[in-house]
């Protein structure tokens, strides 16, 4: 594994320090030793990435390519990330504390996801509207300008891959500010441009602090819109940063999302959905099931079904592939999530979990928890954890459960377990979350909107949703006919004039 010591920016195409020559140490999660630095990032940084990316969009051949054009060099990244595939498993897992089996594939998951905008941009068709012999309207589709990144740390490279590729797309030019705890993998993008031919200046890369590097591009003049993942109050201050430049946002943020099991339901594949679905990733996932709501008449079963799989869950070394829970992502998340798990010892009962494995003494490590009878105003309900913690709620109605899964702050995502079908749609409508799956964790199909309600974000990704939020859709009106012009100034009008009768519908 290629370690650069330290992680530079990438500004214009070139590799380089801080301006100021500032760097910050970044740790390996299974032993919370400091294995290299990264350049920190400062406004002069952010200044020049921002030059850089205005230059290649204001003079750059970029946002003036044909699409099809763009969509080569789309294509030709994809094949690149698909060929790190092992390099990229290996540096996330070191990088984040993931375990290496769920870190494997996500080079082909970031990969689809240029190939996927790469076919979407040339497919796309813009909108042309007619009125026979007067009038003809056609929508022009243009890039938005300098877009602002920035980036969660739980699979980071796949879910920059998620902005990048609408982005470059869209003819956008970018800045990157990839997440301080997680900058390793990030520093592929720089390699994977450059072999496939994107002209300088169109991507830039700067390392750094989100107080720091993330708040001078948010506040930058000449960024045009901020995309932005992670937690709910960072993304309210972003909100307000971004406001006196009226910046375009979109912005998914934190969750809380439900699973409503009901009595009916497939519970084995609803205990294989619901322990995978918060206990992957390390927990540290936007759209995990953390809070598990389950039919009474079932609710005992289900409870101690689920704390005996939890139990015997393999926490370990995220090198082996045996491990199926490897160490949170850095020792200042690490103590956030151990103290839920100690509020929560107060607020409920403990039935999985509870503490760091005995065969772990070092690195950021936890057992899966597991939580039951966990009323509605615990902060273990209420309160986004992100971490391998889960807590379990019997409720007696379909009516209860709908109150309990919308009685938080965030919407992000819900899950509906039951064989109902009726069942399953009314209730699907009734949650407050931009996404529901049926039956199933959350398999997505990129064309479908990804976004969350309430507190957990602003806007939807996905599909041409995505192209939108890169794009300007400029409205271009030709006159076919004669145009009836009430005439100001000459002698007055009368009120059978086109342009006030049947005229004035075309507004």
């Amino acid at each position: 594994m290629n370690i650069p010591d330290p992680i530079p920016h990438y500004i214009d195409g070139e590799r380089t320090g801080s301006a100021d020559g500032a760097t910050f140490d970044v740790l390996a999660p299974a032993t919370n030793e400091v294995y290299t630095r990264a350049a920190a990032g400062g406004r002069a940084d952010i200044d020049a990435a921002v030059a850089a990316a205005r230059s290649a969009f204001t003079t750059g051949p970029w946002p003036r390519m044909k699409n099809r054009e763009r969509a080569r060099i789309l294509n030709r990244i994809a094949d690149a990330v698909e060929s790190i595939d092992e390099e990229l498993s290996t540096m996330e897992s070191f990088d984040t504390g993931l375990p290496v089996t769920q870190a494997k594939g996500q080079a082909r998951r970031a990969a689809e996801n240029f190939r996927f905008f790469a076919d979407l941009v040339v497919a796309q068709s813009d909108d042309a509207y007619k009125v026979p012999g007067m009038q003809l309207n056609y929508v022009n589709r243009k890039p938005v300008g300098v877009a602002g990144l920035i980036t969660p740390w739980n699979t980071p490279f796949m879910l920059e891959s998620w902005k990048l590729a609408p982005a470059l797309a869209g003819g956008c030019t970018v800045v990157l500010k990839p997440a301080e705890f997680t900058p390793l993998s990030a520093s592929l993008w720089a390699r994977i441009f450059s072999e496939a031919g994107l002209p300088d200046g169109v991507f830039n890369l700067v390392n750094g602090i989100g107080e720091v590097a993330g708040d001078a591009l948010v506040k930058h003049p000449d960024v045009d819109l901020i995309s932005f993942t992670g937690e709910t109050s960072t993304g309210k201050l972003i909100f307000a940063n971004a406001s006196d430049g009226l910046k375009g946002l979109s912005m998914e943020l934190g969750g809380k999302s439900p699973a409503l099991v009901f009595a009916d339901a497939d519970l084995d594949a609803a205990l294989d959905s619901t322990l995978f679905g918060v206990f992957s990733l390390n927990g540290e996932r936007c759209t995990a099931s953390s809070r598990i709501l389950v039919e009474r008449s079932v609710y005992d079963e289900f409870v101690a079904r689920y704390a005996e799989r939890a139990a015997n869950i393999k926490v370990g070394d995220p090198a082996d592939p045996a491990t199926e829970v490897g160490a949170l992502v850095h020792p200042e998340h690490h103590q956030r999530v151990l103290g839920y798990v100690e509020t929560g010892k107060s607020e409920a009962r403990l039935v999985a979990g509870g503490g760091r494995p005995e065969h772990l003494p070092d690195g950021n490590y936890l057992s899966p928890t597991v939580f039951a009878d966990v009323p509605r105003t615990a902060r273990i309900f209420q309160e986004e954890i992100f971490g391998p913690v889960v807590a379990i709620t019997p409720f007696d109605t379909d009516d209860e459960a709908v109150d309990l899964a919308n009685d938080v702050q965030y919407g992000l995502a819900g899950y509906v377990w039951t064989n109902d079908l009726r069942r399953a749609h009314k209730v699907a409508d009734r949650i407050e979350a931009g996404m529901v799956w049926i039956n199933s964790h959350n398999v997505r199909d990129l064309r479908s909107p990804f976004g969350g309600v309430k507190a957990s974000g602003l806007g939807h990704e996905g599909g041409y949703r995505s192209l939108d939020f890169y794009t300007e859709q400029q409205a271009v009106h030709i006159t076919l006919g004669d145009v009836h012009t009430a005439r100001f100034g000459a002698g007055g009008y009368n009120d059978q004039d086109p342009f006030f009768s049947g005229a004035r519908s075309l507004r």
